[in-house]
C-alpha cells in the first residue's frame, strides 16, 4: 500500500535514511533553571522544628556541604540545588499551578528533583509543557514519600535521618529524580506545574528543574555500574541521546572508552535511535582506572567519528563493604531487569487458616494471626468474630501446625508451573511475619517445616526441584526481618504509625484475644540478641546453604543488611553470580529495586521496579473466601505484565496454595492460559527495554511499547480498530523505509504494509494495513512488530 502520504513522508526522510545524522557531542548540556522566586516551603533544617516540610514540623537535614550543585549519579544531569538556606529562607516549592518560563529554545528533556510528604503514599500529577506554537505535552511527575518507617525507599539523594518536631528519627530520608522526554524540534516556551496542595492527599515539593540541550547525537553521561557481562568484563552505561532531525540507523553507532589503566573489550552498539529518543548503551571494559580519571567516549557510525571527554569516571570493579556509599553502587543484574515476570509464593501455616474475607472487605489471609488478636481499629475485615465462631475461645495460632501438613507438594510440579507460565523466576515466603520457616534454620529457632507440620525441609525441596528440572529459573527467598510475637524480638519492637489502627510487631507474646491467656511461641529458641543471633544468620543460610538469587526482606526495621549485603555481594561475585536486594531490607542504598503493592505507573521509571500482587484480588495467602471468578484471569495477567514491562517495571505474581500443598486450580488454569501467549511473544516482552519517548498512548488507545536493539514493538492491549482497512498507531515509531512490520506470531510473521504521515512526535502516525481475519487469531494482546532493515 502506497499513499500520497507516504510518497511524502519517503521524500522527507529520504535524506535521514541515506545520511548519516552528525556526531555532535561539544554543544550538549545542562540548564538549570532558576526556581528561587517560586520557593514557598522550607525542607531543610539543622535541628528539630526548625523547618515544616510536611506540617507536621518534620524536616530533612541540612546536606552536608553548601554546594549550590549538584549532578546526578544515574543521569548526569546537573542541577541548581538549594541546600540549606538559613534559619527561614524557603528552599523548594510545594507545586500548585505555577507557571515557569524557561528561555525559548529547542531541548530534548526536562529533569526534576521532587520528592511528596505523606508516608506511605506516593504521589503524581501532571506537569504540563508548552511549546511556542502553542502546542503541549504531558507528563507525569510522580514520587514516593520523603520517609517510609520501613526504609523501603531509595531516592536519588538520601539524607540519613530526618528531623520531627522535637527530635531525631534515624530512618532515612530521599529526593528522588525523574525526567520526561520533550517534543522534539520544538520550542520550549513554559512549564506548567501541577496543582498538589492539599496535606492530607499528599503534596509534591519540587527542589530543582533542569534542561537538557543537546544537537544531533550526543553522550549525556558514562556511568560505570558493578555488574559484569558473560565475558567477565564490567558493564558501563553510556547514555546516548538524539537531539537532531535524522534516525541513526543501518549499521547503526559504535560506542566505546578509553583511559588510563582499562580497554574496552565489548564495545557498545545501537541499531536505531530516531529524534527525541535515548538509549543507554552498555560498553564492556577490563581493568582500572585505580581512582578518578578523563574517560573518552568515541561514538562512530561508518565514517563519521567523534570523541567526548568525561572527567572524574572511576573504572573498576570494588570489592563490598558495610559503608552505604559503597553499597549504593550495588543494583539489580541484567537477568533480573530481563527476566521481567516472576511467581511470588505464600505459604505457611496461615493457609491452614486460610481466610481473609471476601471483597470489598478482604485483608491479606496471611495476616490472621496478627487481625484475630483483636486490633479492632485495623481490622475492617472481622477477623476477630471469624475465629470466634470457626475455632472457639480457647484456639491458638499454633494450632494450626499439624494441618500444615504439604501431603500434596510436589515442587516438581510447582516449578513446571512456573515455567510453563511463562515466569522466568519465583520468590517463595521461607518466612513470614508468623516466624514459621520453611527451610532448615539451625540453631537459631526450631519455629519450622522441619520440625513441624510437614517435618519436610520444604525450601530444600522445592530449590533442588527448579534446579534439576528448570535450571533456567531463577530462585528468590521473600524473609521476614522481624516476626510478630517473637519474645527476643521485644527490644526492637515497633508501631508502624502512631494511631490507633496502625500494624505492629510488639516483640512479645500474643494475647488470646478472648480469654486473656499468653498464646506459645512453639518451637522458640531463645536467643541474646535477635539480629545478630537470628535474623541475619538466618538470611546467611538462605544466602550460602539454599544459594537464592534473590534476598527479597520484608519491614526491615533493625537489622544487620549491611554487613550481611557486603559479604554475600563478595562471596557472589567469587562465584560468578550476580544476585539482588530488593528495597525491604532496612538499608536504602543496598536496595536494588523498588517493590510497590498492587500499583502501576503511567510513566517509565528509570530507577528498576518490581510491582507484587496476588491472583487473588487483596491476598497473597490461600484465601477459601475467595470465589473462582475473582481470580486474576489470563487476560488481565497479560495486560498487567505488559503495562509494567513497558515501564521498565517486572511483575512478581502471587499465588497462595493450600496447607496440603495444593495450588487453587482456577490459579493454575489462569496461569497457564497467560502462559501460552506470554511464552510464544516472549522477544517482546523479555529482554526488552522501555520507549523514552512515551510508555504508552495517553487517551483512546490502550497501547504500549517495547524495544530491543534490532526491533521495536507496539503492543495493543485491547483488539485494534480496523478503520478502512489499517489499523493506526499515533505515536513517533522508529521506523524507517525497508522495515518489515508483521504481527508477531500470526501466519510466520508475514509482512504487512504499512505508512506513516505527519511530522513530529505530536503529529506523526502509523498505519498498518491488516485485516479483521488476521486480528482474529489474537485473543489477548496483538503485538506489532517493526524489525528494522
Amino acid at each position: 500500500m502506497v499513499s500520497v502520504n507516504a510518497l511524502l513522508w519517503l521524500a522527507l526522510h529520504a535524506a535521514n535514511v541515506l545520511a548519516r545524522p552528525k556526531l555532535a557531542t561539544s554543544a550538549s548540556k545542562s540548564i538549570p533553571l532558576d526556581l528561587g522566586s517560586f520557593f514557598n516551603n522550607k525542607a531543610f533544617g539543622t535541628f528539630p522544628g526548625e523547618a515544616d516540610f510536611d506540617t507536621l514540623n518534620q524536616s530533612y537535614p541540612a546536606p552536608p556541604s553548601n554546594a549550590s550543585t549538584y549532578t546526578s549519579s544515574e543521569t548526569g544531569v546537573l542541577y541548581s540545588f538549594p541546600g540549606y538556606t538559613g534559619p527561614s529562607k524557603p528552599d523548594n516549592l510545594i507545586c500548585n499551578g505555577q507557571t515557569i518560563a524557561v528561555p525559548n529554545d529547542a531541548y530534548f528533556s526536562a529533569s526534576f528533583l521532587v520528592a511528596a510528604d505523606l508516608e506511605l503514599y506516593s504521589v503524581s500529577a501532571n506537569v504540563t509543557f508548552t511549546y511556542t506554537d502553542n502546542t503541549t505535552s504531558l507528563y507525569e511527575l510522580r514520587s514516593l514519600s520523603f520517609f517510609n518507617f520501613l526504609t523501603i525507599n531509595r531516592g536519588e539523594i538520601i539524607y540519613p535521618y530526618r528531623f520531627t518536631e522535637n527530635g531525631t528519627n534515624y530512618n532515612s530520608t530521599h529526593i528522588f529524580e525523574r525526567t520526561s522526554s520533550l517534543e522534539n524540534g520544538k520550542t520550549l516556551s513554559s512549564i506548567t506545574l501541577p496543582t498538589t496542595a492539599n496535606a492530607t492527599e499528599g503534596r509534591l515539593h519540587v527542589f530543582a528543574i533542569s534542561l537538557w540541550k543537546g544537537s544531533s547525537v550526543n553522550v549525556q553521561a558514562v556511568r560505570p555500574t558493578q555488574k559484569w557481562l558473560a565475558n567477565g568484563t564490567q558493564a558501563v552505561e553510556v547514555t546516548v541521546n538524539n537531539a537532531g532531525s535524522e534516525c541513526v540507523s543501518g549499521d547503526g553507532l559504535k560506542v566505546s572508552l578509553a583511559g588510563t589503566g582499562f580497554k574496552t573489550v565489548l564495545p557498545g552498539s545501537v541499531k536505531r535511535l530516531c529524534p527525541g529518543d535515548q538509549k543507554v548503551v552498555t560498553v564492556g571494559v577490563d581493568g582500572s582506572s585505580k581512582g578518578p580519571v578523563p574517560v573518552d567516549v568515541a561514538i562512530s557510525q561508518a565514517s563519521s567519528n567523534q570523541t567526548v571527554r568525561f572527567q572524574n569516571v572511576e573504572i573498576g570493579l570494588t570489592s563490598w563493604t558495610s559503608d552505604p556509599d559503597n553499597l549504593a553502587r550495588h543494583e539489580s543484574p541484567e537477568w533480573f531487569d530481563g527476566a521481567k515476570y516472576g511467581i511470588f509464593i505464600h505459604w505457611g501455616p496461615y493457609a491452614v487458616t486460610g481466610w481473609g474475607n471476601s471483597s470489598p472487605y478482604e485483608s491479606y489471609a496471611e495476616w490472621f494471626w496478627w487481625y484475630s488478636t483483636h486490633h479492632p481499629q485495623a481490622d475492617a475485615s472481622d477477623f476477630y468474630n471469624y475465629r470466634l465462631e470457626t475455632y472457639g475461645p480457647d484456639w491458638a495460632y499454633d494450632d494450626t501446625f499439624p494441618d500444615f501438613n504439604a501431603s500434596n507438594f510436589d515442587p516438581k510440579m510447582w516449578v513446571d508451573l512456573f515455567a510453563d507460565a511463562g515466569a522466568k523466576y519465583f520468590v517463595i515466603t521461607t518466612k513470614h511475619h508468623d516466624g514459621f520457616a520453611l527451610f532448615d534454620t539451625g540453631s537459631t529457632s526450631n519455629r519450622s517445616a522441619l520440625h513441624y507440620g510437614p517435618r519436610r525441609d520444604v525450601l530444600g525441596e522445592l530449590f533442588s526441584a527448579a534446579e534439576t528440572y528448570q535450571p533456567s529459573l531463577k530462585r528468590g527467598t521473600y524473609f521476614s526481618l522481624p516476626e510478630w510475637f517473637n519474645p527476643d524480638f521485644g527490644p526492637y519492637g515497633f508501631d508502624q504509625l502512631p494511631r490507633a489502627s496502625t500494624v505492629s510487631w510488639p516483640g512479645m507474646l500474643a494475647t488470646n484475644p478472648y480469654t486473656g491467656v499468653e498464646e506459645p511461641y512453639t518451637g522458640h529458641v531463645p536467643v541474646e540478641d535477635f539480629v545478630s543471633d537470628l535474623m541475619v544468620p538466618q538470611m546467611e543460610t538462605l544466602a550460602y546453604t539454599y544459594g537464592t538469587d534473590i534476598m527479597w526482606c520484608d519491614c526491615g526495621a533493625a537489622n544487620g543488611t549491611a554487613s550481611f549485603a557486603a559479604a554475600w555481594w563478595n562471596t557472589a561475585r567469587a562465584q560468578n553470580r550476580q544476585v539482588a536486594i530488593n528495597s525491604r531490607c532496612g538499608i536504602a542504598e543496598a536496595a536494588d529495586f523498588d517493590t510497590p503493592e498492587y500499583q502501576t505507573f503511567s510513566s517509565a521509571q528509570h530507577r528498576k521496579w518490581e510491582s507484587n500482587q496476588g491472583m487473588d484480588p487483596y491476598s497473597y495467602g490461600y484465601n477459601r473466601a475467595t470465589p473462582d471468578e475473582a481470580y486474576m484471569n489470563a487476560s488481565t495477567i497479560v495486560y498487567t505484565l505488559v503495562d509494567m514491562v513497558s515501564k521498565n517495571g517486572n511483575l512478581l505474581l502471587d499465588i497462595g496454595p493450600r496447607a496440603d500443598g495444593m495450588i487453587v486450580q482456577r490459579e493454575v488454569d489462569n496461569l497457564l492460559e497467560a502462559g501460552s501467549w506470554i511464552r510464544t511473544h516472549e522477544e517482546a516482552v523479555f529482554n526488552t527495554t522501555y520507549w523514552f519517548v512515551q510508555s504508552e498512548i495517553v487517551g483512546g488507545l490502550d497501547v504500549r511499547f517495547t524495544q530491543t536493539n534490532n526491533a521495536f514493538y507496539v503492543l495493543f492491549l485491547e483488539k485494534p480498530v480496523v478503520t478502512e482497512g489499517v489499523v493506526k498507531v499515533p505515536a513517533p515509531v522508529p521506523i524507517l523505509e525497508g522495515d518489515n512490520v508483521s504481527l508477531l506470531t500470526v501466519d510466520g510473521g508475514e509482512t504487512l504494509e504499512w505508512e506513516v504521515s505527519g511530522q513530529g512526535s505530536s503529529s506523526s502516525e502509523l498505519s498498518i494495513e491488516v485485516t479483521e481475519d488476521l486480528l482474529a487469531k489474537e485473543e489477548f494482546c496483538w503485538v506489532f512488530k517493526i524489525a528494522y532493515s
